[in-house]
């Protein structure tokens, strides 16, 4: 079995009926449990319940990062192999990982305020994060103003890859710089720097959750991108006859 069977609409829309209930459900248990368990921990001797924060900051910013890698990686596989689906499931991606960027810079905020002293501060990373946020809205924009869905799809594609950089640098943007108010990872294996097991396992299902609620929203929204092509083309195809 290849891969490559599910670029066919029709083994597509057989295969992801079939995850999506299961895959709703758990990410249903998995957010939930992980929000509940999350805030019912104790607060952090240094940054008090504020610190709770970090169980929908972190996983929003994670997704928001990953969902534009794997917006990218769609992408690719339509300039190089031209596979409808592909274009599509990056399309429907888009809207989930702007959401996924507000939240992130909204709880960025919150958090920010009592522990810096400000709401927003031009850190490289919270900057990079602006931008990523700017890409996306971009990105959606440009497939809703150009109507022939093969030339939206190469453009928002090459697009996709140009805003790579700024996912790249939204990741990675404390280790380039020194400078910022950004702390670190917030989860790290180096000795000393370990976040607290109290807060790390909740927080590991938080994330889980929030990629089960991606997978989710990703199926639903790719489903009705494919039946969208397929009204688009009988409609086509009755103008003709």
């Amino acid at each position: 079995m290849s891969i490559w069977e599910y670029a066919n609409p029709v083994k597509f829309m057989r295969t992801s009926g079939a995850i999506l209930p299961w895959a709703a459900g758990a990410a249903a248990i998995c957010t939930t449990g992980g929000l509940l368990w999350g805030f019912l921990t104790p607060e952090d001797y240094k940054q008090g319940s504020t610190v709770k924060i970090v169980f929908l900051h972190v996983p929003a910013a994670m997704m928001a990062i990953n969902i534009w890698v794997m917006m990218l990686a769609a992408s690719l596989i339509w300039l190089i192999r031209r596979h409808h689906v592909s274009a599509l499931a990056a399309k429907a991606a888009a809207p989930v990982g702007a959401v996924m960027t507000l939240i992130a810079l909204a709880t960025g905020a919150v958090w920010g305020q009592p522990m810096w002293g400000t709401w927003w501060e031009w850190d490289p990373r919270l900057t990079s994060f602006l931008i990523l946020l700017l890409f996306y809205i971009g990105y959606m924009a440009l497939w809703s103003a150009i109507d022939d869905p093969d030339s939206a799809a190469d453009l928002t594609g090459v697009l996709c890859l140009v805003g790579s950089v700024f996912a790249i640098l939204s990741r990675y943007a404390v280790l380039f710089w020194n400078q910022g108010l950004h702390q670190g990872a917030s989860l790290s294996v180096a000795p000393g720097e370990r976040m607290s097991a109290v807060y790390r396992y909740p927080l590991y299902l938080t994330m889980l959750g929030f990629f089960l609620l991606f997978l989710t929203l990703l199926l639903i929204r790719t489903r009705t991108e494919i039946r969208r092509r397929r009204l688009a083309a009988l409609q086509a195809r009755e103008m003709r006859a």
